[in-house]
Parts: C-alpha cells; structure tokens; sequence
C-alpha cells in the first residue's frame, strides 16, 4: 500500500489535477500518480483511538494491538494529529467541512437543524416538527427553522426513505420530499435542496467538472449536499435512511459472519443506532456498496460503470459504541482518561477495520490498490473520554436510572443537548 492519510477527528480538503484529454478510469490524472481517492470518515474515532488500536492498550485484547488492517496501511501512511474537527462539531457541519475544507460560517452549515433568515418555511411540516409556513415570491423572507436530516425523507421510518419504487436499501435522494424542505421567495419559492443550501463547492465538484467519476454513501438522503450547488457532482449516491424502522436485510453479511438476514437484535427495533449489534448490519449495507464500486459496479451491484475517481462513506458503528447504553446489552464507552474502550466500543472499533480490510484486499484484487489515496478520517469526535471531565445537566441523571458516577464507561451516553444554531447568508447579517 502506498498511498494513506489518517486524518482523525479532522478535516480535510483535497485538490487533485486531472491530466487534460484523459478522463477514462485508467488513465483519469498523471501518469504514476494518483488515480483514485477513497474516502472513510469513521464517525467518533480520536487520534487516540487509532494510536491505542494500532499499538495495544493495558486491558483490551490482552495488550495486543486490536486493529491490524489499520495498523498495516499506517505502516505506510501518514498520521496527521494536529487535526481539528468543525466547531460547532456534528455529521452535518462535520461533513461539510471535510469535503469543501470550509468553516460553518463560510459554508453556511452549523448543524442540522439550524435557522435561516433568509428563507421561507417549507409547504409541508416536516417528519422532525419544523413547521409548515407561507412564502410569497419575491417578498421578503421571514426566516425559518431548517432541517436536513431524515425529517425531509418521503417516509423516515423506512430504510429506503420512502422513495416510490425503490428497493429495500436504494430510495438516494429520490427519497427527498421537495414539500418539506424550506423554500427560497428570491427563487419563486423553490425548495432548497440540500445540495443548494451550502455556499461553496465541494471536492466532489472539482473532482466532478475535471472528468472524473464520483460516488458516496452516507447516513440520509439529506446529505446529498456533499455535491455542492448544482446537485449533479456525485454520480452514484447512495443513503440508506440511519433512522429507520430497523428490519431484515436479505443478502447482506458483516465481516465476522453475522447474516443480516434476520435482525441481530430483535430488541431494538426502533432505530440502528439503537443497537450495538444491528448497526453493524447498517453499516455493512454501505461497506457492500463501495465493493461494488470498487468491482466497476453501481453501488447495488447493478451495471458496468468505471470505478471511481472520488468515493467513499462514513462508518456510524464507533459512534454507536462510545454512546450507547442498551438494556440487557451493556455499555459503550471508555474505561478511563486514557481512552481504553470498553468491550463493546472495542468490538465495534474491530467491526469497522475488518471492513476496512475487506475495501483493502478488493482493491488489491482489482489492481487498484497503488494508484488509490485511501483517506480515514472522522466528521467528529466523541467527548469527554475522561469521565472525571463529564459535568451533567442539574436535575438530569444518566439512562436508565443511572449516573455518571455508575459507570466510566457510560461518560459519553449522558449528555442530551438540544442545538439550535443560526445560518447567516451574506446579504442576511
């Protein structure tokens, strides 16, 4: 392997220059160099995480290192540690940040919901509660609550967000209700598409108008907006709804045997994120899609097409696993100040480099391995990992009865905070 940037908890901005007159999948940028980025954001990861992973930590795994296909390409790569995930920090502006190297205030995107005084509500309330509102063309806006997240699917509970027609998996942004999204009177009142809703260009677009083929997978539909103004940057995308009603998957295995064919956790049946066990069935769902795509297929498997140029996704699985506390499961979490996960965080750290090494070995199989920038990253990190640094709400005690104090391992699951950030455009400050 040649070719690797570990930038966790970070953000990044990558510029690529294609070699003019060549935009076939072989021949797309100079000869010897780089052909092909692949992009993974492993949500919640830190640089420590990594460094413990990699090198092994007193009281996981016997001391041993527990992530070698990680440790492997860092063998060969380079690990950034000075970088800095967005402020405020979340998926969302997270995201944004990565692929348009952007701050929120120059992308226009805070948070998911936020607040825009510049637009009109939508025609239609959404799935989360941001109202339905007038907007008259060409009047003056009155400023509304946004929402891009799965509040704007056709149908939330569903994993493929509702789309008419769609597969289990596959609703993309065909899924987008255009009544729920907030609307624009300078534009007659047009929905804003969440690729319209940011400011600035993204990689996806540069990558894009230079001849190259582009592809991602990720959590909503609504984060579609990786394409930028336009909306036509990504060509093959892909969003199975994180928030849905979880169900079967036929045909989809994770990387340590676990059929997904029937749910893993029929406890937990409200959302994947719900469950340290059904979200590794989620994220296998997105894993199988860049296989795909690395194979020179779509992202379902369905047709010949050239690899891509720029892809990747986002891992929700160590997420999962530094916040959750699941009756009759156990808890998430680390152990202490030094970031020593808990088993069930370390299971889904293992989870997401076995699937890493799957993305590895397809692309030494296809012969693409050394002409691919594989990039690992993080939208954001998870705090405080020291429990002693963890100060509740007054009046608010932990999940399920307990406190702060029950468990080390439950410092990350007990903050609940509500955001309400505001988006600013030019002509609105």
């Amino acid at each position: 392997m040649k070719y690797l940037a570990l930038l966790l908890a970070g953000t990044l901005a990558l510029a690529i220059t294609p070699n003019p007159g060549h935009a076939e999948d072989n021949d797309w940028g100079h000869d010897n160099h780089i052909k092909r980025v692949l992009l993974i954001s492993i949500d919640g990861m830190h640089a420590v995480d990594y460094w413990n992973c990699a090198l092994g930590v007193s009281g996981v795994n016997g001391g041993a290192p527990y992530c070698p296909n990680l440790a492997a390409l860092g063998h060969t790569g380079v690990n950034y540690v000075a970088a800095s995930t967005s402020r405020p920090s979340d998926s969302f502006p997270g995201l944004m940040a990565i692929v348009t190297g952007a701050t929120p205030r120059t992308m226009g995107i805070y948070y998911d919901v936020a607040y825009d005084r510049s637009l009109d509500a939508p025609a239609k309330t959404t799935g989360n509660g941001v109202a339905a509102g007038p907007c008259t063309p060409g009047a003056a806006p009155t400023g509304t609550r946004t929402e891009y997240e799965e509040g704007i699917d056709l149908d939330q509970s569903k994993l493929n967000g509702g789309a008419p027609g769609a597969s289990l998996t596959d609703g993309g942004i065909a899924s987008i209700d255009p009544h729920r999204l907030i609307r624009d009177p300078r534009a007659g009142c047009a929905p804003v598409y969440p690729w319209n809703f940011v400011r600035t260009n993204t990689i996806f677009g540069v990558v894009h108008r230079a001849g190259g083929y582009t592809a991602w997978s990720d959590k909503h539909p609504a984060y579609s907006s990786v394409a930028g103004p336009g909306g036509n940057s990504i060509d093959d995308y892909f969003s199975p709804e994180i928030n849905s009603a979880v169900v079967a998957v036929p045909g989809i295995t994770t990387p340590s045997g676990i059929s997904c064919a029937t749910v893993p956790d029929p406890s937990q049946l409200g959302a994947w994120t719900d469950s340290f066990a059904n979200i590794q069935c989620y994220d296998t769902i997105k894993v199988d899609a860049i296989l795909n795509e690395i194979d020179g297929k779509k992202h379902n498997g369905n047709g010949r097409t050239r690899v891509p140029n720029l892809f990747g996704m986002n891992f929700q699985a160590v997420s999962v696993g530094q916040k959750l506390i699941e009756a009759n499961a156990g808890s998430g979490g680390y152990l202490d100040a030094a970031g020593t996960p808990s088993e069930l965080l370390t299971q889904e750290i293992e989870f997401v480099v076995a699937s890493i090494g799957k993305m590895v070995e397809e692309l030494k199989q296809t012969g693409h391995l050394d002409s691919t920038l594989i990039v690992i990253t993080a939208k954001h990190g998870q705090g405080p990992i020291d429990p002693k640094r963890f100060f509740p709400i007054p009046g608010h005690s932990g999940d399920n009865g307990t406190t702060p104090g029950d468990s080390a391992r439950q410092s990350a699951s007990h903050l609940r905070v509500t955001v309400e950030s505001y988006r600013h455009r030019c002509h609105g400050r």
